[in-house]
């Protein structure tokens, strides 16, 4: 995507945009940067902890950590080539700055300390920089504090330590408790390093500068070596890249887990009430990202998060719940942080609610996973097979009953999307016994019960009217986008019932483009959804359309140029004002227009 350039961007009551974002991680954590050199946050050490800069959520009481030039510029941003480095270019009348950005890694894994870098160059003239670094506290839950030793200056925020380093031609103007404002004046070929580092419960390492500086390209080495490695052979490979790049952020390296986003509370609608916490690793995303990693031939990653996803599942028993910490443990529930949210969206939330939810789709999900992990050249242990068998059971035992679906919703019914993903984790089930991976004991019931659900299915959700296979059974004429995502089940099925149910999606939840809502109902309070768009270029082109499918992607690419993140997508894309609403970097848009672009790929390859 075409990056955009900013002249002195204007903050709109404190807040940048939300397609104005980059971002920069190290699979621990992540940080999203602004295009007026300020990083509005940042939990650190873990993606899941509490925001060491938070001005994302309140422009007045949020932390941040801001390199701008003292006078008027204009800024244009890239990451390096097949890379999470991030380079900014502040253009002034007096002189032009390059500002290179990384959460610091080694060629051997992540570092034991969180260590982000920023690296200012001169490149012309003379430049005046401002540096200001305020520090986070939590929702005033906690207060910064400062303490001297033979190493330098160490501030606590509750458990987290962290120091900052700056190299000796960055002037500190201004150090207290909670704050630090610093200047630095750049000249041709000047080079100057500021970072900071951050631990927590744990001692804290101090390299020197030149090491901090060092690792920059050490991470930037490290990025482009998992890129160069990957497989991916077909169309949109740069998109596909910048994809498998941003699912990166959302690899919890000290796990294996598969964030959901990078962040809590972003709206899907200006002043909105839909504002969640997306730090968690979800059954879905997780199992999604998967099928997306092998795709791309990221093996070792499909490898990590596979296992973690199955011992996490086992470990807290075999009736899944929708989403998990981290760190494998629950989800917390939902409470309500006193920030006043981006632009005034609140409630701004920490935890998530959806921990409780039924949603039977989820079995669909880990078994059709299963099967695209076998196939990627990996063997499952006896204890995983066995596993997915109960899984199996479980979705016979269940599937009958009303759930709150693939979109987390309050109501229960039975929506037709969880029924198709039940047919499909039977169906998958058989297949796996049929081919020896689990065990055969109970393939007779599963055959049973999957034909048992395509009957209800095709009795109680297929419109006439409409169609289309409906919303949920009895939703008269709501349609819902996701059954995109279970085009499997109409090609095994009813392939005409589910090509006429792609059109009627495009017709009923598009907004005149390829873009889609989510489902009937919500155009008024939210924007649409990313992922949904690129699940129906998929769903176009395993049903055999490929001309429609073409032209779908082409449509969604046009909507979006000019008008992305730094190579990074959002949750949602409000097509009426032409920006990104919802979490980011959001794991479900990038991995879906890698899952499209695959299809495409595969459905125009030669016989």
């Amino acid at each position: 995507m075409e990056n955009p350039i900013f002249h002195s961007p204007v903050r709109e009551d404190g807040f940048a945009g939300l397609g104005d974002y980059a971002a920069i991680g190290e699979g621990r954590s992540v940080a999203l940067i602004a295009p007026d050199g300020s990083i509005d946050w940042w939990c650190a050490p873990n993606l899941d902890a509490k925001p060491l800069f938070d001005r994302l959520l309140d422009a007045g009481l949020g932390g941040y950590f801001q390199i701008v030039p003292a006078a008027p510029y204009q800024v244009s941003r890239r990451y390096r080539d097949n890379s999470n480095v991030l380079e900014t270019r502040f253009e002034t009348g007096s002189g032009t700055v390059l500002l290179t950005e990384s959460i610091n890694s080694t060629l051997a894994g992540r570092l034991p300390w969180c260590e982000l870098a920023r690296r200012i160059e001169g490149v012309s003239g003379e430049v005046a920089l401002a540096i200001t670094l305020r520090f986070g506290t939590a929702a005033e839950t906690r207060s910064p504090w400062v303490a001297e030793n033979e190493k330098g200056k160490v501030f606590h925020i509750a458990d987290i330590m962290t120091m900052f380093r700056a190299s000796d031609d960055i002037c500190i103007t201004h150090l207290c408790d909670e704050e630090i404002c610093a200047t630095l004046r750049t000249t041709p070929g000047s080079r100057s390093l500021c970072a900071l580092l951050v631990t927590e419960s744990e001692p804290l390492a101090v390299p020197p500068l030149e090491a901090i500086d060092q690792r920059i390209e050490i991470s930037h080495t490290g990025w482009r070596s998992w890129v160069e490695n990957l497989s991916y052979n077909g169309h949109y490979p740069a998109l596909v890249k910048c994809s498998a790049l941003s699912l990166k952020f959302l690899w919890y390296s000290p796990t294996g887990a598969l964030a959901a986003a990078a962040t809590t509370s972003l709206p899907e609608g200006i002043g909105g009430e839909k504002n969640y916490d997306y730090r968690y690793a979800w059954v879905r995303d997780a199992c999604l990202i998967i099928k997306a990693f092998v795709y791309i031939g990221a093996l070792e990653d499909c490898k990590a998060a596979f296992s973690w996803l199955s011992q996490t599942i086992m470990r807290h028993g075999v009736r899944l719940r929708a989403c998990y910490a981290l760190n494998g443990d629950e989800v917390p529930a939902e409470r309500y942080p006193l920030l006043a949210g981006y632009r005034h969206s609140r409630p701004v939330r920490v935890g998530n609610n959806a921990r409780d939810q039924l949603q039977l789709s989820m079995y669909g999900d880990m078994l059709v996973t299963a099967q695209h992990f076998i196939e990627a050249g990996h063997v499952l242990d006896i204890t995983t097979s066995r596993m997915l068998g109960e899984l199996a059971n479980c979705c016979a035992d269940h599937w009958r009953q009303k759930d709150c679906g693939i979109w987390e919703l309050p109501e229960l019914q039975h929506y037709t999307h969880s029924k198709m993903a039940c047919w499909m984790a039977l169906d998958r089930a058989v297949a796996l016994a049929e081919s020896q991976h689990i065990e055969p004991t109970w393939l007779g019931r599963w055959q049973r019960e999957r034909d048992r659900i395509r009957d209800w299915i095709e009795s109680h959700c297929w419109s006439e009217q409409q169609q289309a296979y409906l919303f949920y059974a009895g939703s008269e004429d709501r349609l819902d986008a996701s059954l995109a995502l279970v085009h499997h089940y109409g090609n095994a099925v009813n392939r005409q019932r589910m090509l006429a149910t792609c059109h009627a999606i495009r017709r009923e939840l598009g907004d005149g483009s390829a873009m889609l809502y989510r489902y009937s109902g919500v155009r008024e309070e939210e924007s649409t959804f990313l992922a949904c768009a690129f699940w129906l270029v998929e769903a176009w082109a395993k049903l055999g359309e490929t001309a429609q499918a073409n032209q779908a992607m082409q449509e969604i690419l046009t909507t979006l140029e000019g008008h992305g993140n730094v190579d990074i997508f959002n949750e949602m894309y409000d097509v009426r004002t032409q920006s990104w609403r919802g979490n980011m970097p959001q794991g479900l848009s990038h991995l879906a227009l890698i899952c499209a672009a695959q299809a495409l790929s595969e459905a125009e390859a030669p016989p």
